[in-house]
């Protein structure tokens, strides 16, 4: 489902690609706030291009491209902090109710793949 929203809202041609994805230990698959790491991770190495170290992100993608608020985003944005990164990328809705005041990690929110895409590599 990721490979086809990102050839359809971002036009990516991957079909004709083989996508392999290691996840590391410890880290549950079934969380839907890992999808926009993995598209990430796959557009970064269609282009050939790194995504800036320093950077975190967590969003569930949906069938048409919007970038859906996920739990617990307070807690993923500490323990960002915690572990030095020092840009988040995270779904726009999840903003509301969230104190920026306290947050010293700089917050990117997006709606659409589209935003995420411009957001990470420019």
């Amino acid at each position: 489902m990721l490979l086809a929203v990102l050839e359809k809202r971002v036009g990516f041609k991957l079909a004709q690609k083989d996508v392999f994805l290691n996840i590391a230990g410890g880290i549950k698959v079934n969380d839907p706030a890992i999808d926009l790491a993995v598209i990430s991770a796959i557009l970064s190495s269609n282009m050939d291009t790194g995504i800036e170290s320093g950077m975190c992100m967590a969003g569930e993608i949906g069938l048409s491209g919007e970038i859906r608020p996920v739990n617990r985003i307070e807690q993923r944005i500490a323990e960002a902090e915690k572990l030095g990164f020092r840009q988040f990328v995270l779904p726009k809705y999840n903003l509301q109710g969230i104190d920026t005041k306290r947050i010293k990690i700089e917050l990117i929110p997006v709606r659409k793949v589209e935003e995420a895409f411009r957001a990470l590599f420019g």
